[in-house]
């Protein structure tokens, strides 16, 4: 393994989350990189999951063209919402500021940002129609974070930032209330989105 790989781990391994965050290692996707770490979380409440989530470590010491660097990382967050949620033309784009607002919040240098925000609906029929209707977001994304000392990227720092975008879409109020700038997403009832 290189050592700048071994190292970005490393401080992924040391990263500080938020109490409400239950996060472990995973079996990384073999195919993507020459080197992979992945990790899983789930922001709990109780005995409540209300958001999960995937973050992959990519890293190819020949660096790749599309990411415009060695290291890439990945994500899948996912939270189930209230169906109303679904018909609001400005989720998508507020969901995705969500993910730049985390890194941004946390003052990280990245590029090459892109992704995915989907928004699903089940209705339940026959034997299963005693459920509720139920609504799921869904962000895919990727970026390049830029390295700093020696070529290793601030993962600890990116890895957090993941967090508080994954407590945000499970409708958790921000860890720093003092920034009035964040959207929230209420709990699983009807959200105002602003």
């Amino acid at each position: 393994m290189p050592p700048a790989f071994l190292a970005a781990v490393d401080a992924l391994r040391s990263a500080r989350l938020r109490p409400e965050l239950e996060v472990e290692a995973t079996r990384p996707p073999q195919r993507l990189a020459p080197h992979a770490y992945a990790l899983e979380a789930a922001v709990v409440d109780g005995e409540d999951d209300l958001a999960d989530g995937r973050l992959v470590l990519l890293h190819d010491p020949a660096g790749h063209d599309a990411w415009e660097g060695t290291f890439r990382l990945v994500t899948l967050v996912r939270a189930e919402l209230e169906p109303e949620m679904a018909a609001d033309p400005l989720l998508p784009e507020v969901c995705w500021s969500w993910l730049t607002g985390a890194l941004d919040a946390r003052g990280l240098s990245y590029g090459e940002a892109g992704g995915t925000v989907t928004r699903a609906g089940s209705h339940y029929f026959g034997a299963l129609s005693a459920r509720r209707p139920a609504t799921q977001i869904e962000i895919r994304a990727s970026w390049t974070p830029r390295e700093w000392r020696g070529g290793i990227p601030d993962t600890a720092s990116h890895l957090m930032a993941w967090g508080d975008l994954l407590c945000q879409i499970a409708g958790l109020p921000p860890s720093d209330l003092s920034d009035a700038a964040v959207v929230t997403l209420p709990q699983r009832r009807g959200p105002q989105i602003s």
